[in-house]
């Protein structure tokens, strides 16, 4: 994410030694922001992930967000975030964000055109 600036937010790097203490149940596509590659920082104390990312915080724009499970125009759309709602943005992939709302989910893909412009 070159170039943008990360504005403050609730999360931080865990403190201390993190392990897990079992399996772990594999969530639902489309619920909690956790991929095989990268997960939301706050997850970092009960799953498992390569890579944890503290979000950047933005909103979603004046026409709202249609959330998909693939960073596709032909993906169906699961849900839909509200005009100015909250989005953390965790990884970007040309016009393509994914994220989420906070580390409870739901989390997938739209268009970074359907965030609200960063203030300088």
């Amino acid at each position: 994410m070159s170039g943008a600036e990360r504005k403050d937010t609730d999360y931080a790097v865990p403190a201390g030694v993190l392990g897990l203490k079992g399996p772990v149940e594999k969530p639902a596509p489309g619920t909690l922001p956790l991929r095989g590659d990268l997960a939301h920082i706050a997850l970092a104390g009960t799953h498992l992930a390569a890579h944890y990312v503290i979000p950047h915080v933005r909103a979603v724009g004046a026409a709202g967000a249609g959330l998909r499970l693939n960073p596709r125009a032909d993906a169906d759309v699961f849900t839909t975030l509200a005009a100015g709602s909250r989005f953390e943005l965790l990884d970007v992939a040309g016009e393509w964000v994914w994220g989420c709302p906070g580390p409870q989910g739901p989390s997938g893909w739209c268009r970074a055109s359907d965030l609200a412009t960063s203030e300088a």
